[in-house]
């Protein structure tokens, strides 16, 4: 019997305008299981479809960063792992000073921070509905206060991303990840924000087998989540090597494959 649904959300949950459909809130809550969405997304990102689907448990976001729930419109966290400051600091003046030129931002519990409105951000303001909180002195941006959960950057040329990836790496700093997210994301968050972690965390604090869960995803970030469930899920616009590691394959995201996938495999587990 499956307890509980682990979801990511862009390319899965999500359809081609940042949405979750009606026909797919509907889908999901009437089988009336319980659900978490597991996202690289920050909590102001996924309050929408959290809201939506009524939500009241844990849910992960930061690609595990944070595990947290929702209350009245509150973000409560439950288990955090924001990114050492001196290691934010060290990034941001780093790929600054080499890379300029690309669209530059980060993360923290309750805000996205920018320091010039570029073709990255209005891009990502009309994926995700949010508006930046900008800051306009560069010594102030780069060297931010508060915890800093991702850093989050927004290439559009394939080599120029590449090149971006292998800077970073090259700076040796062993307790941040760094992931690409699609065509045009690179994300930096702690070594130890990982979706499985936020999967393990959940899972032991309700004493769930592996073969209690599920989970639906569409890419590579995805692969480690379905690492901890017997019922991996891959949409099918998802990459070939995540269709690869699925035990089934529902319709794409913009078909409402999330809740056409639970009502035809899950149902009857």
């Amino acid at each position: 019997m499956i307890k509980r649904i682990f979801s990511d959300m862009d390319g899965t949950l999500l359809d081609n305008t940042g949405a979750v459909s009606e026909e797919n809130v509907s889908l999901i809550k009437s089988v009336g299981i319980p659900m978490t969405l597991v996202s690289a997304r920050a909590p102001m990102e996924m309050m929408a479809a959290i809201e939506k689907l009524d939500l009241t448990g844990a849910q992960v976001g930061f690609n595990g960063g944070l595990i947290y729930r929702v209350d009245n419109g509150r973000v409560l966290p439950i288990h955090s792992q924001p990114i050492a400051k001196k290691d934010v600091h060290t990034l941001l003046g780093a790929i600054h000073e080499k890379f300029p030129e690309i669209s530059l931002s980060y993360y923290d519990l309750h805000k996205w921070y920018c320091h010039e409105i570029d073709k990255g951000i209005l891009f990502e303001q009309k994926v995700t509905q949010q508006k930046p909180t900008r800051t306009m002195l560069l010594s102030h941006f780069l060297k931010p206060k508060k915890e800093i959960y991702k850093l989050m950057m927004i290439v559009f040329d394939e080599k120029t991303l590449t090149n971006l990836q292998e800077f970073v790496l090259s700076l040796g700093i062993d307790t941040v990840a760094v992931q690409q997210s699609g065509k045009h994301y690179l994300e930096i968050t702690h070594t130890a924000a990982k979706k499985s972690a936020g999967i393990d965390y959940i899972m032991q604090k309700e004493a769930l087998s592996e073969g209690e869960t599920a989970a639906f995803g569409d890419g590579h970030n995805d692969l480690s989540m379905f690492e901890r469930t017997s019922f991996p899920i891959a949409m099918a616009n998802a990459s070939p090597d995540v269709i690869a590691q699925a035990k089934f394959i529902t319709l794409v995201n913009q078909c409402n494959g999330v809740g056409y996938g639970i009502h035809k495999f899950l149902r009857n587990v």
